[in-house]
């Protein structure tokens, strides 16, 4: 896929959201944390999908008004502004505060999907972010995604361009599940 960003940055959707965004329902709410110039939201909305974004940057948020919804907020130092919403899919990328992953994963509605795809211990080898803040320890993502189905997880090492990940693609159990086995398809269609 040409149109795949393989590192973070960019404008091109990272290649493990694009992988995984089959398992969103049509139609399905995304939130974009951290949402930077909106190249995730963007990559949902030419798919059918009303995104909402946030940022702590104004600029940012302005280039990501082009896709949907975006908030200017920081959620590091104030509060979280999706309190009691939830929604079909939440978007992680190249982002970390461990004080609200549980806020991250709480978003996710019954059904929903959670993408998050960051830096992960070992980075700090290879370049930056380099401060132990900023990087997963193994295992750390599975641990916070506990209350969830998890359809897909790689922590290790990317050569190009060299990096240090944690990836999940995890599901939040719905009331369609009930009784029966879910089918979530491990590559899209």
């Amino acid at each position: 896929m040409k149109d795949v960003a393989p590192s973070h940055g960019g404008t091109a959707p990272s290649e493990w959201i694009v992988r995984w965004s089959h398992l969103l329902a049509a139609g399905a709410t995304v939130l974009d944390v951290a949402c930077g110039h909106g190249r995730h939201m963007r990559w949902f909305a030419a798919r059918g999908h009303a995104a909402t974004g946030v940022d702590r940057s104004a600029e940012a948020a302005e280039a990501a008004g082009a896709f949907g919804r975006v908030l200017v907020a920081d959620i590091e130092a104030g509060p979280w502004p999706f309190a009691g919403q939830a929604f079909g899919a939440v978007v992680v990328t190249n982002y970390l505060w461990r004080p609200r992953m549980a806020d991250i994963v709480a978003a996710v509605a019954p059904g929903g999907v959670l993408l998050y795809e960051t830096f992960a211990a070992g980075n700090e080898t290879v370049g930056k972010p380099s401060r132990p803040d900023f990087l997963l320890q193994p295992g750390e993502l599975l641990a916070a995604c506990k209350d969830l189905r998890v359809v897909a997880y790689e922590d290790g090492f990317v050569a190009e361009p060299a990096r240090f990940v944690q990836r999940i693609a995890a599901i939040r159990a719905g009331d369609a599940d009930a009784g029966r086995p879910p089918r979530h398809l491990l590559q899209g269609n």
